[in-house]
Protein backbone atom coordinates (compact mmCIF):
# COMPACT_ATOMS: atom_id res chain seq x y z
CA UNK A 1 0.00 0.00 0.00
CA UNK A 2 0.84 3.65 -0.15
CA UNK A 3 1.25 5.99 2.77
CA UNK A 4 0.51 9.70 2.85
CA UNK A 5 1.13 11.79 5.96
CA UNK A 6 1.91 15.33 7.11
CA UNK A 7 4.25 16.60 9.80
CA UNK A 8 3.79 20.01 11.43
CA UNK A 9 6.73 21.36 13.39
CA UNK A 10 7.59 24.41 15.48
CA UNK A 11 11.29 25.10 15.93
CA UNK A 12 12.24 27.79 18.41
CA UNK A 13 15.11 29.32 20.38
CA UNK A 14 12.91 31.41 22.66
CA UNK A 15 9.25 32.20 23.17
CA UNK A 16 9.53 35.35 21.00
CA UNK A 17 7.54 35.16 17.78
CA UNK A 18 10.58 36.11 15.66
CA UNK A 19 12.53 33.11 17.03
CA UNK A 20 9.91 30.58 15.92
CA UNK A 21 9.68 28.79 12.58
CA UNK A 22 6.60 26.81 11.60
CA UNK A 23 6.87 24.11 8.93
CA UNK A 24 4.36 21.67 7.56
CA UNK A 25 5.66 18.89 5.31
CA UNK A 26 3.64 16.51 3.18
CA UNK A 27 5.04 13.03 2.51
CA UNK A 28 4.11 10.22 0.15
CA UNK A 29 5.85 6.86 0.63
CA UNK A 30 8.54 8.43 2.87
CA UNK A 31 9.38 11.07 0.25
CA UNK A 32 8.73 14.72 1.06
CA UNK A 33 6.69 16.14 -1.79
CA UNK A 34 5.83 19.66 -0.59
CA UNK A 35 6.57 21.90 2.41
CA UNK A 36 5.29 25.15 3.85
CA UNK A 37 7.82 27.15 5.87
CA UNK A 38 6.96 30.33 7.77
CA UNK A 39 10.43 31.71 7.04
CA UNK A 40 9.83 31.34 3.28
CA UNK A 41 6.15 32.27 3.55
CA UNK A 42 4.92 29.89 0.87
CA UNK A 43 4.73 26.26 -0.22
CA UNK A 44 7.72 24.72 -2.02
CA UNK A 45 7.40 21.51 -4.04
CA UNK A 46 10.12 18.86 -4.24
CA UNK A 47 8.58 16.46 -6.76
CA UNK A 48 6.58 17.01 -9.94
CA UNK A 49 3.35 16.40 -8.03
CA UNK A 50 4.53 18.62 -5.14
CA UNK A 51 5.46 21.49 -7.45
CA UNK A 52 1.99 21.43 -9.03
CA UNK A 53 0.31 21.45 -5.61
CA UNK A 54 2.62 24.20 -4.31
CA UNK A 55 1.71 26.44 -7.27
CA UNK A 56 -2.00 25.85 -6.72
CA UNK A 57 -1.83 26.31 -2.93
CA UNK A 58 0.30 29.47 -3.19
CA UNK A 59 -2.44 31.04 -5.32
CA UNK A 60 -5.29 29.98 -3.07
CA UNK A 61 -6.53 30.30 0.50
CA UNK A 62 -4.21 27.50 1.70
CA UNK A 63 -1.14 29.77 1.85
CA UNK A 64 -3.03 32.42 3.85
CA UNK A 65 -4.17 29.79 6.36
CA UNK A 66 -0.64 28.42 6.80
CA UNK A 67 0.86 31.88 7.32
CA UNK A 68 -1.31 32.27 10.41
CA UNK A 69 -0.26 28.94 11.95
CA UNK A 70 3.01 30.27 13.35
CA UNK A 71 1.14 32.65 15.62
CA UNK A 72 -1.98 30.54 16.20
CA UNK A 73 -0.36 27.17 16.83
CA UNK A 74 3.34 27.64 17.57
CA UNK A 75 3.34 30.84 19.60
CA UNK A 76 0.69 29.51 21.99
CA UNK A 77 2.30 26.08 22.44
CA UNK A 78 5.90 27.31 22.62
CA UNK A 79 4.94 29.47 25.61
CA UNK A 80 3.53 26.40 27.34
CA UNK A 81 6.61 24.29 26.49
CA UNK A 82 9.08 26.95 27.66
CA UNK A 83 7.21 27.41 30.94
CA UNK A 84 7.10 23.65 31.53
CA UNK A 85 10.84 23.32 30.83
CA UNK A 86 11.76 26.20 33.12
CA UNK A 87 9.79 24.79 36.05
CA UNK A 88 11.59 21.44 35.74
CA UNK A 89 15.15 22.73 35.50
Amino acid sequence: GFRHYTVADCEFNSSKLNDIEYTQSYYYNKLEIVRFSSSVGKFVGYTEYGIKNAERWNNGPEVIARRGEKERYCFHNVGIDVEAALTKS
